[in-house]
This record gives C-alpha cells, structure tokens and sequence, in this order.
C-alpha cells in the first residue's frame, strides 16, 4: 500500500491552482446558466448536523428537498437530506415516496476519534433507520501517522456494514495538508470501495475548494480509465452562492467529464446553497432580483 500511495506522480501545487482559477474564470450564456442552476439544485445534498436538530428542523428541511420553491413546481428536488444518525428515521419518514435520498453521517463524525466497532454500529443504526447514504469520516489520525492500511481497512469495513447504502468517504481535505496527501487519501478511499469521496465535513476552517475538488475530480477520472469503475465526488463546506456552484461544475465538465454531470455521481453538501440558487432562478424566470424573503429560512 505504501509503496503504491508513493508513487502516485507528485501534484503541481501551482499548476493545479493556476488550472483552477483559471477553470473558474469562465463565463457561461444565459440558457446555459438556467440549466446549471436546475442541475446544482438537483446536485445538493441539503444538510443540517447541528447540536440543535430537532426532529421539526429535519421535517422542514425534507420538506424543502422534495419541494424547494412553492412558488414554482418546475424547480428540482434536491438530491438528499443528510442529517445525523439519530434523524435518519424522521427524515426517512418524511421523504418516504419522494425520490429524494436519505444520507447520514456515521463514524463518530466529524473527528472520527472511536473504536472501530463504535464506528460500525453508528452506521449499522444509520441503515437501519432507513439511510440510503453513508458519510463516514477517515481516520486522520491514522492517515497523517502513516497508518494507511489501517485507513483502507476501516473504510473496508465500513463499506461491508452499508449493504445497500452508497457510502460517500470524507477526507477532511483542510487537515492533509498538502495535495500530495489528498491524492493518495482519494486512491485510499477508491480502493476500498467508496461510491464517493468527499472533500470535507463542513467543520473546520478550510472545507471545499477548487483546487481540492479539481484534484480528487482527477483522481476518478484516472481511476475509471484505470479500472473502469465510476466514483462519485462530493464537495462540502464553503460553497454557499451560485457562482460557486457553478464554478464547481466547469471543473467536473471540464476535468472528469459530462458523465459526471449528474447527482448520481456529482453532489454538494450544503445549507445555505440552495437558497442562493433559488434567487438566481427566480430572477431568470422573472427578470426581477429576488430576496431572501422569497425562499424559506433552513
């Protein structure tokens, strides 16, 4: 494992962010941009992982994914709710029927600091509760140390516990390090299994950016040609306008390609994202600036 993890190809630290700058200076037509809105909503794992959450807060938010503006039943369904362990039952209930996913965080997230068999019954509960998704966190502490088949096998381990959930592995890319670190945790993460890999918890200072998205986008590119097996990938934390989405979406277009231009394969973990694109596409379809007095308050 380490021999194979040190000869990945070293990562241009400047070329992939000159790359990604320069991927997020596109300009796109206005049609392009109506579409680009409808597949971001579509694409939005609409979250909430509070100490805080009740079970009328993750009510409210299923609500929303199935229905995001009811003024408007031509917008899109959100891709999922992703709420904690203990919600995955109410939101299961309340998007019973909707096509909308039910995702949870599991593994002791957001540090991922327990026992393995700890980690496995959070998400053994998480499915039985009626998750479709997994988000589990790796071990960074394992990964930093060097512990790197310790890493690939509680993500083994975990993928074994999903049945048939997806499980979307999270890095935690602002603790890595460097781009070097992201790259192998990617293979790490593809290797064992994961239907997706995933920037960030949303918990710590440095969450989604270009740079580390266009580089795992790499990473899944390379390992279908490797492999011919398709991996999804899931930016989270920090991405909270329209811009920025789609900014995100040139990098998978232009970097891994149309195929992933679809929440099967493509999602973001957000909050307050959704109502930014809201606005956006009230305005196309009205010609009026909207506010946030027009979309509902997660």
């Amino acid at each position: 494992m380490r021999r194979f993890l040190f000869g990945l190809p070293g990562v241009d630290a400047v070329g992939l962010e000159a790359r990604a700058a320069s991927l997020g200076t596109r300009s796109i037509k206005t049609t392009a941009k109506a579409y680009a809105i409808d597949l971001a909503i579509s694409m939005i794992d609409l979250t909430t992982l509070e100490g805080a959450d009740t079970p009328g807060k993750v009510r409210a938010l299923a609500a929303k994914a199935v229905n995001p503006d009811p003024t408007d039943r031509t917008t899109p369904r959100t891709a999922a709710v992703c709420v904690y362990p203990d919600m995955a039952s109410t939101a299961a209930a309340a998007l019973a029927g909707s096509g909308v996913k039910v995702a949870s965080v599991a593994t002791a997230f957001p540090a991922g600091r327990a026992a393995l068999d700890v980690k496995l019954a959070d998400v053994r509960d998480a499915v039985a509760a009626g998750a479709d998704e997994i988000d589990m966190v790796i071990d960074r502490g394992a990964f930093l140390s060097g512990r790197f088949l310790k890493v690939y096998e509680e993500i083994l381990a975990v993928k074994a516990e999903c049945g048939p959930a997806r499980l979307k592995v999270i890095f935690e890319t602002g603790e890595l390090s460097t781009y070097d670190n992201i790259r192998r945790a990617s293979w790490i993460g593809m290797l064992a299994g994961a239907d997706f890999i995933k920037t960030s918890t949303g918990k710590v200072a440095t969450n989604a950016t270009p740079a580390n998205t266009l580089l795992m986008l790499e990473a899944v590119r390379d390992f279908r040609a490797a492999t011919g097996v398709q991996i999804g990938v899931k930016p989270a934390g920090g991405i909270r306008t329209t811009k920025d989405a789609v900014k995100f979406l040139v990098l998978v277009n232009e970097t891994a390609g149309e195929d992933w231009l679809d929440p099967h394969w493509f999602r973001f973990g957000a909050s307050s994202l959704l109502n930014d694109l809201l606005m956006q596409r009230q305005k196309l379809s009205t010609g009026r600036y909207s506010g946030p007095d027009y979309v509902t308050v997660d």
